[in-house]
This record gives structure tokens, sequence and C-alpha cells, in this order.
């Protein structure tokens, strides 16, 4: 018999010299050994456990590498809140966050009524507890105005074509292409420069064709894209930065 499923340790708060740190715990059978890393979203520690691992285990690297988790901390870009005032970048370009109470102020109302882009501004509509959420919600969708025309153009240039294309809030990938050729991106890609958005839909098209990232994988990416050489040194300069909006 296989062995029983061991559950993760539940979070926890530790003291770093950064300060109260949570730290969330992931179980994983592919995992070989431990390994951590930082939630650029929240600050937080991700410890990843083999299936058989312990907490111990974890703890134990996590201590031993202190030095360089504080490092990584200190060096997150600040956090940029949905909050009314607040800069937000579309397309790369700032647009101020601006809150008008009143127009599908309901909590029943549809996600956005109202809400728009317009003159360097993104004007969110409706009551002030739900403009997190709609802020959330308003750029998610204009996300998916932009890659599902780009996933169509690059599927067109392939000759393939995605089973279905959805916006998810994502912690390490921009874009992933699962085996039944559904494709899914983060909503952050929005807020990066078009041609990053290009890139990125090519290159999770180019996933259709090779589920790998082999020779035949890149020159098909060349083909869909000329921004590979500019988009992937411009997302790992402002991975984190993105990361830390909303």
């Amino acid at each position: 018999m296989p062995p029983s499923r061991v559950e993760a340790p539940p979070p926890e708060m530790l003291m770093l010299p950064t300060g109260l740190t949570a730290v969330a715990w992931r179980r994983s059978a592919r995992a070989r050994r431990v390994s951590l890393r930082i939630d650029p979203r929240d600050g937080g520690i991700i410890v990843t456990l083999p299936a058989r691992a312990s907490r111990r285990a974890g703890l134990a690297l996590l201590h031993s590498h202190i030095d360089w988790l504080t490092a990584r901390l200190r060096a997150l870009p600040g956090a940029v809140p949905f909050v009314d005032g607040a800069v937000i970048p579309i397309d790369d370009v700032p647009h101020r966050l601006r809150h008008v109470p009143g127009h599908g102020s309901g909590s029943g109302s549809r996600p956005g009524s109202g809400s728009r882009i317009e003159a360097g501004e993104l004007v969110i509509t409706g009551a002030a507890e739900f403009l997190e959420r709609r802020t959330h919600d308003f750029l998610r969708a204009e996300a998916r105005r932009r890659l599902v025309p780009l996933v169509a153009e690059k599927s067109r240039v392939a000759g393939v074509r995605a089973k279905r294309v959805t916006v998810k809030d994502t912690s390490s990938r921009w874009g992933s292409c699962a085996p039944d050729g559904s494709l899914a991106f983060s909503w952050r890609l929005v807020l990066a420069p078009a041609f990053v958005q290009d890139y990125v839909a090519a290159h999770e098209v180019g996933h259709l064709r090779h589920m790998n990232h082999g020779k035949n994988f890149w020159l098909a990416v060349n083909e869909m894209t000329p921004h590979m050489a500019e988009a992937v040194p411009w997302l790992r300069a402002h991975a984190a930065r993105l990361m830390r909006i909303g």
C-alpha cells in the first residue's frame, strides 16, 4: 500500500529580523528536497516540503537561510494597495485610482459597473467597502480583454487552438498551458507593457505545439512575436514590483 498522505503544517507567524513574518507550508509529492521562496504579493515565506519531510526539516532550512530571506524581504518594493489615490500602471502607464461612489453601489451590482479608464485615471465606482474588489475585478477583466485576442492571433499563426483562456491571480507564473490545451494567465500582465503581454501570449500558445522548452518551441515563439528579447529581461526586472500591486 502507498504511504498515507501527510498533511502540511498549518500556517504560522515567525519572528525574523524584518519583524513578524507569515510562513505558509506546502506539501508536494513531486518535491525532492525542502525549498524556500518569498511570496512577493504579501511578503510571506512559502516552505515546500517533500511528501514525508517534517516541519522540523523546513524550519532548519529556514533558519539556515535567515540572512538570505532577510535580504530578499527588505529588497521587496513597497506594496501598492487598491485605495483611492494609489498610482497603478496599466500597460506600464501610470494611472491614478479614483473612487467615485454612487453608481452601482450595491453589493449585488455587477462588478466594475460604470468603472472605466479615462484621462490617466482608473475610475472605480460603487461603495467604498467594495473598492478593492471592484478594482481587482476591473483589472482582471481588462487583462482578459487584451489577452484573449492575442491568444487568438498567435493561435492562427501557429495553427493551433486553445481549449479555453482564463485569467487568475498567480504568484509564480505569468502564464501556463495545461495538457488539455487550456491557457491561464496572471491578471497582473495588464500592468505590464503591451510588448510583454504579446510575448507571454506567444509563449503559452507555443506550448500548444511543444510542451517543452526545446529548440522547436523557441522557433515557434519567435514566429509569433518579435518581443522576446526585450520582454524576458523586463519581466525579470519588474516582476516583484508588479506582484506588490493590489
